[in-house]
């Protein structure tokens, strides 16, 4: 679209054929209506925390109204670029310097805004504003690097102490655990031994009551007291083989080669346990006669008074 001044006018030549009189028509403005890019040159600027900073930026701008544009400012693209650097600067000076790497999409916003409300007698709007590069003073950057530095350190720290307390906690746990392991597994273990040692007895019990009532049943047989003498006998010989083995203490008889005294008065106790009646009950052979139970007894008396005088 063309600016056209005639006449002291001005006017506007629209699309297609237009007829220009020479000498009095000419072209004073020519404007285009695509999008312009501007690069705003590096400025100084104060943050809200006094350091200062250079930037530079890009400004995407677009002319609605050619007329306004030609006749409302001299230099459209120069007034818009020094109205982005002050307007950058102006922002700038809000936000502290930490803030301003961090909030960089909030400040373009900020500058395009101010830029369309103050060009908009102007025909043009801005369409966006980015920021290139920030360039802060070495001394500051050297602040940055060591504050990161430590930033950092802190978090390394931080992670190496977690990492040691949740290994920590793991080494518990698992000693927690193995305890708690093992004093189940002693504990099966304890009531395992004393299962077996309960049966243990109880095989023992059952196989003492087998022995003794083959022993008893072996008694009741012809011979069985010759058989019980000979037991008896072959038990003193291995038992007065075995003196003074464990103790120095021992007791003897008055006469402990003589095994066959020995054998008659374990036989004789042994005769008289099973004439002796039970209590409670009462025995078929001393039930008939009175004379057999004194005869016993008195058997008892002599074989006691042959024991004390051996």
């Amino acid at each position: 679209m063309l600016a056209r001044a005639a006449r002291g006018t001005g006017g506007l030549l629209l699309r297609g054929l237009n007829i220009l009189v020479p000498v009095l028509d000419r072209i004073r403005y020519v404007q285009s209506l695509k999008e312009i890019v501007i690069n705003v040159p590096e400025q100084s600027a104060v943050t809200l925390d006094n350091v200062t900073l250079q930037i530079d930026g890009v400004l995407y701008l677009r002319i609605m109204d050619p007329y306004k544009a030609s006749y409302g400012v001299e230099d459209p693209e120069y007034a818009v670029t020094q109205l982005a650097q002050t307007t950058m600067r102006s922002e700038l000076g809000k936000l502290s310097l930490d803030k301003v790497f961090r909030e960089r999409e909030s400040l373009n916003a900020n500058i395009v805004d101010a830029i369309n409300q103050a060009a908009d007698c102007w025909g043009i709007r801005c369409l966006r504003y980015e920021i290139k590069d920030i360039h802060v003073p070495p001394r500051v950057k050297e602040s940055m690097q060591m504050q990161v530095e430590a930033e950092r350190r802190k978090r390394a720290t931080v992670l190496e102490s977690e990492g040691t307390r949740e290994s920590a906690i793991n080494v518990a746990e698992g000693k927690k655990q193995a305890q708690i392991l093992a004093s189940e597994a002693e504990k099966a273990e304890q009531i395992n031994q004393a299962a077996g040692e309960a049966s243990a007895v109880l095989a023992k019990a059952k196989a003492k009551a087998e022995a003794i009532r083959i022993l008893a049943a072996a008694l009741t047989q012809h011979n069985g007291d010759a058989a019980a003498s000979l037991t008896v006998a072959e038990q003193y010989v291995s038992a007065f083989s075995k003196l003074a083995k464990d103790s120095n203490t021992i007791l003897l008889p008055s006469n402990p080669s003589d095994v066959t005294s020995m054998v008659a008065q374990a036989m004789g106790v042994y005769g008289a346990l099973t004439k002796a009646p039970v209590p409670g009950t009462q025995d078929p052979v001393s039930s008939g006669s009175s004379r057999a139970v004194q005869g016993t007894d008195a058997s008892l008396d002599e074989e006691f008074d042959r024991v004390k005088l051996s």
